[in-house]
């Protein structure tokens, strides 16, 4: 750019801040979406910690190439970028999240589609980005392997319980035989 504008470098800087904070960057291609739809997506992507900008494609271009990223041709047309940002609660969101939402609203919508994405610094195509929806999000791995580590816990637990509660049986027993006779003795002495 010769002799940019305050403005423009402004915009640069923010969208090259942006890409580089953001662990995950989507690209999408809006055009046909209308203002409801629009505010749908949005509405979805807040939920999963992500917002959607749209910014200038010749703005955007120059914050990439600052950041070695090759998206000269993906923007093209109307591009709006998804970040994956923070949720509500201040806790960070994760990249499948916001593939995840982003894929989902792709397949109910004739209008929106994936043009491509950034990953830590690699840029995905959208077939990419679509496999990354179908992985699990950070929050059901942790699940998965809480789970994992609990069963054989759990299964350690009946094993070492297990003496016991036949300990507890053997030990009970006489004694319900011997309250057995003494409950018919009684019986007989009256």
């Amino acid at each position: 750019m010769k002799n940019p504008r305050s403005e423009k470098v402004a915009v640069v800087q923010e969208v090259r801040d942006r890409i580089s904070a953001s662990e995950a960057v989507v690209l999408t291609d809006y055009r046909g979406l209308d203002v409801p739809a629009m505010a749908e997506l949005r509405a979805r992507l807040r939920t999963a910690g992500s917002d959607y900008k749209v910014y200038k494609n010749t703005l955007t271009r120059f914050a990439a190439r600052e950041l070695n990223l090759d998206l000269d041709d993906v923007l093209v047309g109307p591009t709006a970028l998804a970040f994956v940002g923070t949720h509500d609660d201040g806790s960070p969101s994760d990249a499948v999240s916001l593939a995840k939402v982003i894929c989902e609203f792709a397949n109910e919508s004739d209008f929106l589609s994936i043009k491509a994405g950034v990953l830590d610094g690699q840029v995905l195509s959208s077939a990419e980005v679509s496999a990354l929806a179908k992985l699990g999000t950070k929050k059901e791995i942790l699940s998965e392997i809480c789970g994992l580590l609990d069963a054989p816990m759990a299964e350690l637990a009946a094993l070492l319980q297990a003496p016991l509660v036949e300990m507890a049986g053997l030990l009970d027993a006489p004694l319900v035989e011997v309250a057995g006779l003494v409950e018919s003795l009684e019986n007989k002495s009256q």
